[in-house]
């Protein structure tokens, strides 16, 4: 922040000295103009003039463009110095066309300038002054990147030629007495000062429509090989040369933690830092990557986490109609039926975009199930400690040959929930050891009542 400070005040004081200058030199070839008849000059002045105009434009831009961000702003108000220096380039515009008129008006009327050498004395001086002012304002402006600088320096750079111009017309206008000359010498001079207005219109008009500064190309090369990338999506650049926004989105592995994602951040932005000038920010984005396909499952869960809803028991399956997507999807209990179905339908929409090789995705909705904190209700807790020592009975009474452990029971908002793992003879098949699951899951919540779910885990047992 004190940098950009500094930096705006460094503009700001360019910009006074700039204007204290332009004003000696309007004045100076206005009155001169005025006192000799030539037009070339008067014209010259008026522009000169002008200049003052932009120099003031671009000090309010200034002191505008150095506020910071705000709720109406939030990016920032740089933008005030793109339009101050297209404003340069429509007064440009302006002048040249005044100028168009008086030459008009001049072929009606023939008048012949009166050249002195103090006249082309005035004229060498300003010339100077021009050169000077011109140099100087395109040092500080590259140096300290201001699209206001280098757009005013155009404008002075162009009065160093449309000068010259004058004074070898009021050369040959003294020596001849050429009248007509003088005429042709203002009509170079509106061709330089449209063509400098052009360039400052033409280059804050790319600003202002978003124009990438960096090509998409040039920012991928610069980090395709960086570690940890997949591949880049997209990248893209907007704002002047001095104010670069730069949006990367990159492909990661859906496994990435949010420290390794910032840490890859981290290194791009200090990549397009170290390469590239005038960045003002860099937007990084991922896209989990899957080079054998999205794993159904997982996707499908972490659509529901990103709504705040859970699930359980999601599977896929095949039918007549095609591949079939089930999953029970657990909605707050207080809702209605008709908010519950809305909000579930957006899931299975997210999930459908999301795997388009999915035919179809059925959801069966549930109350979520509250959890209860063993400091709020020791009843309950007893109560499942109760369940689980009731439930090791059964097992080890009605399947006396299975490893039953890791018994654990838990209230839910009506009922309680058990889990237990149950070690078989490893040769045993799975559609066995699947039946005698369900099998010993049918006597609990036939034994004990208050069971509303129980999940048994089959492994094979370790003879070692």
């Amino acid at each position: 922040m004190t940098n950009s400070i500094n930096t705006r005040q460094q503009v700001r004081h360019v910009l006074i000295v700039t204007l204290i200058l332009n004003l000696l030199v309007a004045f100076g070839k206005i009155g001169l103009g005025l006192a000799t008849g030539a037009l070339a000059i008067t014209a010259d002045g008026f522009h000169s003039l002008t200049d003052s105009a932009g120099n003031i434009t671009g000090l309010v831009a200034n002191w505008v463009a150095a506020r910071p961000p705000d709720d109406d702003h939030p990016y920032g108000h740089r933008r005030f110095e793109t339009m101050a220096a297209l404003l340069i380039g429509a007064l440009l515009l302006l002048t040249a066309w005044e100028m168009i008129q008086g030459v008009i008006d001049r072929l009606q009327i023939t008048v012949t300038p009166q050249i002195t050498p103090l006249t082309l004395l005035v004229l060498i001086g300003t010339l100077l002054v021009n050169i000077g002012v011109s140099q100087y304002q395109i040092g500080a402006g590259k140096r300290l990147k201001s699209e206001i600088l280098l757009a005013d320096a155009k404008n002075t750079r162009a009065d160093v030629f449309i000068t010259l111009s004058v004074i070898i017309s009021s050369v040959i206008v003294a020596v001849t007495g050429w009248a007509w000359v003088d005429i042709v010498a203002a009509l170079v001079v509106v061709i330089l000062i449209g063509k400098a207005a052009w360039e400052i219109v033409s280059q804050t008009g790319q600003v202002l429509v978003d124009t990438a500064p960096y090509s998409p190309e040039h920012l991928t090369t610069l980090i395709a090989d960086m570690p940890n990338i997949c591949g880049i999506v997209r990248a893209r650049s907007r704002g002047s040369r001095d104010a670069v926004h730069i949006d990367i989105d990159v492909r990661v592995a859906p496994e990435m933690t949010a420290e390794q994602s910032n840490s890859i951040t981290y290194a791009i932005r200090k990549r397009l830092e170290s390469q590239l000038e005038g960045i003002a920010e860099i937007e990084v984005h991922f896209v989990p990557y899957h080079p054998n396909g999205r794993d159904a499952v997982l996707t499908a869960r972490a659509y529901a986490d990103a709504r705040g809803l859970s699930t359980h028991e999601v599977q896929i399956c095949h039918d007549k109609r095609g591949t079939v997507l089930e999953m029970h999807v657990e909605v707050p209990p207080q809702q209605t039926l008709a908010q519950a179905h809305e909000q579930v339908s957006q899931l299975e929409a997210d999930v459908t975009h999301a795997l388009p090789d999915i035919d179809r995705v059925v959801t069966h909705i549930e109350p979520a199930q509250r959890q209860q904190s063993v400091l709020d209700d020791w009843h309950l807790m007893s109560r499942a400690i109760v369940i689980q020592s009731e439930a090791k009975v059964l097992l080890n009474t009605h399947y006396s040959g299975v490893g039953w452990h890791d018994l654990s029971a838990r209230p839910l908002n009506h009922g309680f929930a058990m889990n237990c793992h149950a070690t078989l003879p490893a040769q045993m098949s799975v559609e066995a050891a699947h039946n005698m699951a369900e099998s010993a899951e049918t006597l609990l919540r036939g034994a004990i009542p208050e069971l509303a779910r129980v999940t048994i885990h089959t492994e094979p047992f370790d003879h070692e």
